[in-house]
């Protein structure tokens, strides 16, 4: 609770009116002060309060993996792969024998059939509400889960389009990156099974990813193509994310991301011959 601008325009206010100017004083030292705690939530950089950031990291956590158990069940049943996709996510989040085991146990709720989705969105929606930036991190890595078998299902992608509506994430947003992390997953499967690189079939397939990894064309100036890199390194860097409060457990998740855009942009510098 903020109270400096009831005491300083309440005192003003005695001063000048007497009772009367003191409750006008208060009065408007109270929507001031109510300003100010709302550019304070608002604020992506603002301390933490005390036990603020755990809460809201198992509320991530909870969330995420629930959602990732009913994508899984969205066919009707849940293969071994999936189960080892969600359990590899753990392992590359770092996630603590605890912190495992309530992620299994949500993983098991969102494949219940009577799962309430639009529920879970919006009661994660109004705790991320002061925090918005963490709907994004939140959104790749639903989508990168989904993307991991480098499938997605008619079904999955009408489950992540509720969750991005739930968010208010703009259908048009949820699209281009849900094609932006489609290129990512097929150009990292690229890397991973390419030689020493030549100019096949392959190759020109690895660049024409590379281009959508970036959000950028081929038609698109070297200038523009730099100015999406940093903009994507921006949004991703994991010093920034750890500044605007996103827990260290997705923060080793979006690291990879980071990594995955760089060798893109390498990419893609090779071929067109500039720094």
């Amino acid at each position: 609770m903020i109270w400096g601008g009831k005491l300083l325009l309440g005192a003003i206010g005695y001063l000048i009116g007497n009772w009367v100017g003191l409750a006008i004083g208060v009065l408007a030292g109270h929507w001031i002060d109510r300003k100010v705690m709302m550019v304070q939530a608002w604020n992506p950089f603002r301390p933490w309060r005390p036990g603020e950031q755990a809460a809201l990291t198992d509320v991530l956590l909870d969330t995420a993996f629930a959602i990732m158990g009913h994508l899984a069940k969205s066919d009707g049943r849940v293969s071994e792969a999936e189960i080892a996709q969600a359990e590899a996510l753990m392992a590359r989040m770092e996630l603590d024998d605890s912190q495992r085991q309530k992620a299994r146990e949500r993983f098991r709720d969102g494949k219940q059939q009577d799962f309430p989705l639009d529920d879970t969105v919006r009661a994660f929606a109004h705790r991320i509400r002061h925090r918005r930036h963490l709907m994004l991190v939140f959104m790749e890595m639903l989508l990168s889960a989904a993307l991991a078998d480098g499938v997605l299902s008619p079904q999955e992608e009408q489950i992540l389009l509720r969750v991005a509506t739930g968010l208010g994430v703009p259908q048009q947003h949820f699209q281009q990156l849900m094609q932006m992390l489609a290129a990512q997953a097929r150009f990292q499967t690229g890397q991973s099974g390419s030689g020493s690189g030549g100019v096949g079939p392959g190759a020109a397939s690895q660049i024409e990813d590379a281009y959508a990894v970036l959000g950028v064309t081929p038609s698109d100036s070297d200038a523009e193509i730099k100015r999406a890199y940093r903009r994507l390194m921006s949004q991703h860097h994991p010093d920034k994310l750890a500044a605007r409060g996103v827990p260290a457990e997705m923060i080793r998740v979006a690291t990879e991301k980071s990594a995955r855009i760089s060798s893109a942009y390498d990419v893609i510098k090779k071929q067109r011959g500039f720094h």
